[in-house]
């Protein structure tokens, strides 16, 4: 492959397409034009991982597919389209055939789980005024109010539904893991990260958040991803 591949983010839980901003700026400043974020609506892993597909096949040639948090178990069950090239996991989760991310997160149970509510309709939020301590402690408190209070909220039932197909036991694939994660423990992430037999792992000193607070970082690692796919 000459072409670098199109790169298609996929966001989490308690976020939306928006919170890759900050990457996306930096992508574009490297040079990068063919750039897609899903927008999911986080009501299943079915689902989700169908939004992903129908956005990849819009996409003409090959696709490297990026996943932040449950954007990981989504990217799994997505990645099995014939032109995405590789996987790229932004603290997120990898989970193997017949896992789910709320079975993971009972390995090592994440520091502000205790900060989750569900409310009577079924979706499950970060307590807002929990959201900077729980989810992006490392970026300014004023940021941290406002994704707080613009999160987009899981249907709770989606933490546990199955992964049945697996991409990255069959597409390169790379993992960046946050140290600071108070939302998917570093416990959890090193040893989903040694499992897919990553490429390469990238270790950040940074929240869950380290699409937002570390952009210039997560976009140069998944530059490296995308450039070197395209030497192959």
């Amino acid at each position: 492959m000459s072409e670098k591949p199109t790169i298609v983010l996929v966001h989490g839980f308690w976020g939306g397409a928006a919170h890759w901003n900050k990457v996306i700026v930096e992508l574009l400043r490297q040079g990068y034009s063919r750039i897609r974020a899903v927008e999911m609506p986080l009501t299943s892993l079915a689902d989700d991982a169908e939004r992903t597909r129908k956005m990849i096949a819009q996409v003409a040639g090959p696709v490297l597919l990026v996943g932040h948090s449950y954007g990981g178990a989504v990217i799994t069950e997505a990645g099995d389209q014939p032109n995405v090239v590789g996987l790229v996991y932004i603290a997120a989760f990898a989970p193997d055939a017949g896992e789910s991310p709320g079975g993971i997160t009972q390995r090592h149970p994440p520091v502000a789980a205790a900060n989750l509510t569900p409310d009577s309709d079924g979706y499950l939020w970060v307590k807002p005024q929990l959201y900077h301590e729980s989810f992006c402690q490392d970026l300014p408190a004023v940021e941290g109010l406002v994704m707080g209070l613009i999160q987009k909220a899981p249907l709770a039932s989606t933490f546990g539904d199955t992964i049945g197909s697996v991409a990255w036991k069959k597409k390169p694939s790379w993992y960046q893991v946050s140290t600071e994660d108070r939302m998917i423990a570093p416990q959890n992430q090193q040893w989903m990260a040694g499992r897919l037999n990553a490429r390469e792992i990238l270790t950040l000193n940074a929240s869950h958040a380290s699409l937002a607070s570390m952009p210039v970082e997560v976009a140069a690692f998944i530059n490296k991803a995308a450039t070197t796919l395209a030497g192959e």
